[in-house]
């Protein structure tokens, strides 16, 4: 019977734990139901449909030219060619982490600002490429929705929660996965990623005043 006790004990630990870090990052995981409901849809489309679908709601020249405010938001609905599962579990580990140690609003303003500003400026260096004939007319209408840019930055910011001197070996790590794409592939989705890497460091002053807490930190239930 203590065995069952204890087995049931630790179920119920476990539900509380899971249910206060699910609450404690509201719009982290208002997100993902958000981007599972448009896999799910996606994977009912045809492959041509899919691709016309999502064109119209990508980030490209085309359409920044065109609707800026509709695709830079349309944009961070959609997963391109990734299932939603790996996502469930980057977003635990990083967004949820910097939603509950900066607050919801300060870590909506990282993550719209690093997928934004990133957005805006690959896709400016591509128009650059594109006038100069450094890249192909075609480029301007480059397939480009995702949510990786935000995600960046959120890896990012999470700098500066972690404890010296671990925080440098935690930047370094984040530098080199970012930064080894850029210098090997030069492509303009490598620049938006190393670009929103740059933008969350730079949101050092958010983080300036929220509570220094484990945000992984949750309540417990009391011992049987």
């Amino acid at each position: 019977m203590r065995f069952f006790r204890e087995a049931a004990h630790g179920a119920r630990t476990a539900a509380v734990a899971v249910t206060s870090y699910v609450r404690g990052a509201p719009g982290t995981y208002l997100w993902l139901a958000a981007l599972f409901v448009t896999t799910v849809a996606m994977h009912g489309m045809s492959p041509e449909f899919e691709d016309e679908f999502l064109r119209q709601r990508s980030t490209n020249i085309h359409e920044l030219s065109r609707n800026p405010v509709r695709v830079l938001i349309s944009s961070a609905f959609w997963i391109d060619g990734s299932g939603w599962l790996p996502y469930a579990v980057l977003y635990s580990v990083f967004h949820a982490s910097a939603e509950r140690w900066l607050g919801t609003w300060r870590w909506l303003a990282v993550a719209a600002l690093s997928h934004v500003l990133a957005t805006l400026i690959s896709e400016g260096v591509l128009a650059l490429a594109v006038r100069h004939g450094a890249a192909p007319q075609s480029a301007v209408n480059t397939l480009d929705v995702g949510v990786s840019y935000a995600l960046a930055g959120a890896v990012a910011v999470l700098t500066y929660l972690v404890p010296t001197p671990w925080r440098y070996a935690y930047l370094l790590a984040v530098v080199a996965v970012y930064g080894t794409p850029l210098i090997t592939g030069r492509t303009f989705t490598d620049l938006g990623h190393f670009t929103s890497v740059l933008i969350g460091l730079a949101c050092y002053p958010l983080t300036r005043s929220a509570v220094r807490t484990p945000p992984w930190q949750v309540r417990r239930c009391p011992p049987p």
